[in-house]
């Protein structure tokens, strides 16, 4: 009965998807309504339109095809790493508020772009394609090398302990703030209006290339993390009991690290770092459809392309003609979310 439901709501939420995208694409400082949107779907399918809206068609076509639809396309690719990551990392911890920057990948990787915008910025500028991929890459090492660190530390002749990994990447994402601060003090103003808006998360930025970087890492986390749905589901049993059903705890924790490491890494690359999305969709996909990493992940993965796509769309409008960062409005969501959590399981636990 359960994994019908669970089907069933997967379902609802994957088509749920395409009409959020498509009204994300509508809204803006600018509204374009659905019959400019098919008008200029038609023209791109060749079907013509009239001599005297073509100049309008063509206008609105490219604020489609260079703006809204990269941004809305990002924004579902950013929160599918997110919220997949955010899964599987709680499943991983075996703890509901469980998130995947508790191992410093986020404040790694966001690190590691303010060295490549401080330090790197006069060999960047003047191409953007080029711009793009090198401070992605340096987001990219940063995440590693963080995660990295974290399990080499936590690592020892009797495996990897789970809690010594969380102790160590809160001291690594208190390295990576100290590392930030000092890459902002030393910054001017352009690297130092570039840094804050990784920081802040945007998707203001998002163009064709940012897409393609994202989609490689959608494309790695759909069809590997699902590989992973029994042994976490065996690891909700502890790590004795999954080792007893035939599961290679260690090599499964390799696994989710690295992936959580491409996915948030890249991430942060594209859109800067955009918080509690990990942390507030899995945990209610979990209420809603149970623990079972087989529906829970690819619905958490659709849930949080949804909600990242939904927070952009008022981020755009809510402050117009200004626009409000991305991340602000999901932290904003998110922390009365996590002080509701925290409240719950203390009362739980109270009883």
């Amino acid at each position: 009965m359960r994994e019908t439901k669970a089907r069933k709501f997967t379902l609802m939420l994957l088509l749920a998807l395409l009409p959020a995208m498509i009204g994300a694409a509508l809204v803006g400082p600018v509204f374009i309504s659905p019959i400019k949107l098919i008008e200029v779907l038609a023209g791109w399918l060749g079907l013509g339109q009239p001599a005297l809206d073509q100049i309008s068609v063509q206008q609105e076509g490219v604020i489609f095809s260079a703006i809204r639809f990269p941004r809305v396309i990002l924004a579902a690719l950013v929160g599918i790493c997110l919220a997949s990551c955010g899964a599987v990392m709680q499943g991983l911890f075996r703890n509901p508020l469980a998130d995947p920057s508790l191992i410093g990948v986020s404040s790694g990787a966001s690190a590691g772009a303010g060295l490549v915008i401080v330090f790197g910025g006069a060999w960047i500028h003047g191409s953007s394609w080029f711009g793009l991929t090198f401070v992605a890459f340096g987001a990219c090492m940063g995440g590693a090398l963080a995660v990295l660190l974290v399990y080499r530390l936590a690592t020892s002749s009797t495996g990897t302990s789970v809690p010594t990994m969380l102790l160590v990447g809160i001291a690594i994402s208190a390295l990576a703030g100290a590392l930030n601060g000092i890459f902002s003090f030393v910054a001017d103003n352009e690297m130092l209006r570039r840094m804050s808006l990784w920081q802040m998360g945007s998707l203001d930025a998002a163009n064709w290339p940012r897409v393609a970087i994202a989609g490689c890492a959608v494309v790695l986390l759909i069809f590997a993390l699902p590989k992973q749905s029994r042994a976490l589901n065996a690891l909700l049993l502890g790590e004795s009991e999954a080792r007893y059903l035939g599961v290679d705890v260690e090599r499964v924790k390799q696994r989710i690290i690295f992936l959580t490491a491409i996915g948030v890494g890249i991430s942060v690359a594209v859109a800067g770092m955009i918080s509690f999305v990990g942390l507030v969709v899995p945990h209610l996909m979990r209420m809603m459809i149970g623990p079972d990493h087989r529906y829970l992940i690819p619905s958490s993965a659709i849930a949080g392309a949804i909600l990242l796509v939904v927070a952009d769309s008022f981020a755009r409008v809510v402050v117009a003609p200004a626009e409000l960062p991305t991340g602000i409005l999901t932290a904003l969501l998110g922390v009365p979310f996590f002080f509701w959590l925290l409240t719950k399981n203390h009362h739980r636990a109270m009883r």
